[in-house]
């Protein structure tokens, strides 16, 4: 090891606290210290190279270091690198609110900028609870939310996350929500069918019972993240979606991990002509450079706060990095790229090489599922392929397999027992090719090794 690396590896290990990590098998090990990225893959400290096999969290679009992005981000650093959006305005901002009012579904047209995805869910939940409250005062407060949700880290969004992993330990300090199953084929007696009949049944009933109070459904349009990249059965987000507006609930998508090509179209919701009333955005708008999101509203729901100043109905919230116009520039830069290289098309046919590629690994004795939309994929290991039997927690089977391909040359990180394979969008078919060679081979090794 260089002195170097030794020295960031001792200064990580005595100053850095990693999220979602436990520190102290962390420290046993000799960290990954990443120094470059260039296309799609990264490269550390002591120069090895490694495929993004999960676009740094699922959030690299067009690969690392591209020309036109960077340049975005140096034009704009001529200008101004960041003024606040409370009472002023700045170019970039109000060019990419028209881009994303062009792009999203129809009627989505006021654009609430934020930082990070879960602050852009904290927003929509604010923004629907208020809505009811200006809205006559009517007392519709409680919110709908699907089992294993994840749709952030802060308080509100916590409230309507549904990990117990994850939010248990938080429960007495938040607010609670109804709960309804996330149609989750795999893991059901009835399949597709059956899972989405569940969630169907379980939302009509709720929502007979007691819509009256509550302010909205929030949901992750057709693939459910965390919980192992779970895809809904076709038709079942729409139903979700016409119950709600049946029942006068809102309807909250958290497009954070699905906008922006990840599933084939630019948003999930187009998948099946969805318009929400509130959609969050994040992760992949800047392209994976730079740390902003957005909540799009619609005209009705940004009517209910346009008031008298006296009436007091102000969205009282803000962040002090909201707009920033070094993000929204690169955003831009961003969202031309997808035009200019066509890129939702891409996905779509690149989506259909890496099923082909995987399909393989159907047939091998610890694979239970492969469930992909578009470019977001999750393979789900299993000790036993008949009964479905779940590897136990300590077994850390989906930590194993990741290490293993990072050995091999591609960096993912699992979920539980589900390794997750979401390439940058830009990846070229060669480097799928690879990078889903170097996946099998991990699963392959670790599982029957």
């Amino acid at each position: 090891m260089s002195k170097s690396y030794e020295r960031l590896a001792a200064l990580n290990k005595s100053h850095v606290w990693h999220p979602f990590t436990q520190m102290k098998d962390y420290n046993n090990e000799d960290p990954l210290i990443i120094e470059r990225g260039e296309g799609v893959r990264l490269y550390d400290v002591q120069g090895r190279a490694y495929y993004d096999g999960f676009s740094s969290v699922w959030l690299n679009v067009h690969g690392h270091h591209v020309p036109e992005l960077n340049q975005a981000i140096s034009n704009q650093l001529e200008l101004v690198a960041h003024s606040t959006l409370l009472g002023m305005a700045n170019i970039p901002s109000i060019e990419l609110a028209e881009q994303l009012v062009n792009i999203s579904p129809h009627g989505l047209n006021k654009v609430f900028y934020s930082d990070s995805g879960a602050t852009g869910v904290e927003i929509a939940i604010k923004m629907a609870f208020q809505y009811w409250h200006n809205k006559e005062g009517r007392n519709k407060k409680s919110f709908i939310t699907m089992g294993q949700a994840y749709h952030g880290d802060t308080i509100g969004a916590v409230s309507v996350g549904a990990i117990p992993l994850y939010h248990e330990v938080f429960r007495p300090m938040l607010f609670q929500s109804h709960v309804i199953p996330y149609p989750y084929a795999y893991r059901h007696e009835g399949g597709a069918e059956g899972a989405k009949e569940a969630t169907i049944t379980a939302l009509r009933s709720l929502l007979e019972a007691q819509a009256d109070e509550i302010a909205a459904l929030i949901v992750e349009p057709i693939v459910q993240g965390a919980s192992g990249i779970v895809v809904m059965p076709e038709g079942c987000l729409r139903e979700m979606a016409d119950l709600c507006r049946k029942h006068d609930v809102l309807f909250i998508a958290d497009e954070v991990a699905t906008g922006f090509g990840r599933t084939g179209e630019m948003f999930a919701c187009d998948l099946e002509n969805v318009t929400p009333d509130l959609m969050v955005v994040g992760k992949g708008l800047t392209g994976g450079y730079l740390p902003v999101a957005a909540t799009l509203a619609t005209d009705e729901i940004y009517s209910a706060f346009y008031a008298d100043y006296r009436e007091q109905k102000t969205f009282f919230h803000g962040h002090s990095y909201t707009g920033n116009p070094l993000g929204c520039a690169v955003a831009l830069a961003s969202l031309k790229l997808f035009k200019e290289n066509n890129l939702l098309e891409g996905v779509r046919s690149k989506a259909v090489l890496t099923a082909n590629k995987l399909a393989a690994l159907k047939d091998r004795p610890h694979v239970g599922e492969i469930r992909q939309k578009g470019l977001m994929i999750g393979i789900e290991l299993v000790r036993d392929k008949g009964s479905r039997e779940s590897y136990e927690w300590e077994e850390r089977i989906g930590v194993r397999t990741s290490q293993k391909a990072r050995e091999l040359g591609m960096l993912t990180r699992p979920l539980g027992n589900v390794i997750v394979f979401i390439p940058p969008l830009a990846s070229t078919e060669a480097e799928l090719g690879e990078m889903t060679d170097i996946l099998a081979a991990s699963i392959i090794q670790v599982t029957e090794g």
